[in-house]
Order: structure tokens, then C-alpha cells, then sequence
């Protein structure tokens, strides 16, 4: 028999990410529960009220977190590539600041920010091209959110020049 044909003794460790992933499921699943817990009078006369739907995305949850803790401990994930953290960092940088500027320079604005920053995490580098499309393509959004459906999406400058 020649090397290449025995067996593989060696075996994988815990998956560490997939056990972070199961824990953070399992905490979800657990605030969950303990919100859905505090409106039990709520209820009425009816074996279905508010909290049957809640309760049961947090028994899915925690059933998946079991279940990625199984798969995680045995080492049954495949290999993965190693994750660069620069394209997330654009996009996770893109949802910050639609938070910090929502509020203050509009739905548009912030939203073509968003829309720029996430161009750029998924490879695209012409980001003084992108800001202005995004904030076209967000525009055009608001409008129709705001203005033909009659939603409320916050309103900035942008917004108040044409309305």
C-alpha cells in the first residue's frame, strides 16, 4: 500500500467560528424567550395569541444551535478559505454610517452612502462615482416610499430641495 492509500488518522479539532455561531443563536433564542415569557397574560381566550410565532422562531433557533454545536464539536464543517477583512470592513463601515447620517442628512444620503461603501467592499473602486449613483438610486427609493406610498422615511436636505 502505498502512502497516499491509508487511511487519515489525523482528526479536526472544534470549529471554533461555528461554535461562536451556535452560541450567539442560542443567546438570541434565549432573549427571545425571555421576552416572549413576559407577555404570557396576553393571550386572551384563544391557544393562539402573541406569543406562539416568537416561541417558535426561538425553538428553531435553538434547535439550529444545538445542532451547529454537534457539527462544530465533531468537525464536520468543510476547510474554509481564510475571510479578508477588508470588503467587510466597507460594508460594515457603509451600515455604520447609514446609522450616524439617517437621522440627520435624510434617507438618500445616507442610503447612497450605504450603497457606495458596500460597492466599494464588493471590489468596486471608483467611489466618486458610486456616492453619486447611490444617492440617484436612493432618491428615486424615497420617493416612492415616501411620496406614492405614503411611508415615512426620514427626510434630510436632499429630500426638502424637491419636496
Amino acid at each position: 500500500m502505498s502512502q497516499g492509500d491509508q487511511p487519515s488518522t489525523q482528526t479536526r479539532r472544534p470549529d471554533w467560528a461555528a461554535l461562536t455561531i451556535a452560541a450567539v443563536l442560542a443567546v438570541i433564542a434565549g432573549v427571545i424567550f425571555w421576552d416572549v415569557s413576559r407577555l404570557t397574560g396576553l393571550a386572551g381566550y384563544s391557544q393562539v395569541g402573541p406569543t406562539t410565532v416568537p416561541y417558535a422562531v426561538a425553538s428553531c433557533l435553538l434547535v439550529l444551535a444545538v445542532w451547529t454545536a454537534i457539527e462544530a464539536l465533531r468537525g464536520d464543517f468543510p476547510v474554509r478559505d481564510h475571510q479578508e477583512i477588508g470588503p467587510v470592513a466597507w460594508i460594515v463601515g457603509g451600515l455604520t454610517a447609514q446609522m450616524l447620517l439617517l437621522n440627520t442628512l435624510g434617507f438618500s444620503i445616507a442610503t447612497g452612502m450605504l450603497f457606495a461603501l458596500a460597492a466599494r467592499g464588493f471590489g468596486r473602486r471608483k467611489l466618486w462615482l458610486s456616492v453619486p449613483i447611490g444617492i440617484a438610486f436612493s432618491f428615486v427609493v424615497w420617493v416612492i416610499f415616501a411620496r406614492l406610498l405614503k411611508l415615512s422615511l426620514p427626510a434630510g436636505p436632499l429630500e426638502r430641495l424637491f419636496f
